[in-house]
């Protein structure tokens, strides 16, 4: 989705929301991410503060950018689901639900390839186990071996016991990447 992102030339607008689409938003976050309602949302308190306004960054493709003080926080593409931004999820690593993958995988991934089946199935992978078991179309963060902050957000095309099962084609579509032209942009103003 980012991996060739220039703000020069793919933002098509920018613009302060009204507060009601604001609770709108809220709302499609909490509804994706249940567990950040927890505490009364007070996760979701520190990571956009109800009383600071989003700007929505409008790009090619019909992607959407939410950023707080330029800093983007969460992107979807056309209506799909919201995405936490890879910056988000390096402060906030509990924010997704957690797969991993060899050190084999670590190249193809931060070249922006899908993961296949067996990168997260080897000795070095690791997927929930079958109690905590991941249904498909899930927003993972992915890990890699030997390291302890993601590398990348992805989207599960098969539920993680059928990665286990099946063990080959593409387990997890790739969104973004550490690398990526969004990760590049810290800002976008």
């Amino acid at each position: 989705m980012f991996k060739k992102f220039s703000p020069q030339t793919d933002i098509a607008a920018q613009s302060l929301l009204k507060s009601s689409v604001q609770r709108q938003i809220r709302a499609a976050i909490l509804a994706q991410y249940p567990h950040l309602a927890d505490n009364q949302g007070a996760l979701l308190e520190q990571i956009w503060p109800k009383k600071e306004n989003i700007t929505h960054v409008k790009c090619k493709e019909h992607v959407s950018i939410y950023t707080l003080h330029g800093e983007p926080l969460f992107y979807q593409s056309h209506d799909g689901p919201l995405y936490p931004t890879l910056r988000l999820l390096h402060k906030y690593p509990d924010l997704l639900p957690k797969v991993q993958v060899d050190r084999g995988a670590i190249r193809f991934l931060l070249a922006g390839a899908n993961m296949m089946c067996p990168g997260f199935t080897s000795a070095g992978g690791r997927l929930p186990p079958p109690e905590a078991a991941l249904p498909a179309n899930t927003v993972v963060a992915i890990h890699t071996e030997g390291k302890e902050l993601p590398a990348a957000i992805g989207l599960t095309r098969l539920s993680t016991e059928d990665i286990k099962r099946i063990n080959k084609d593409v387990g997890v579509e790739i969104i973004t990447y550490l690398g990526d032209d969004l990760w590049t942009n810290e800002k976008l103003s």
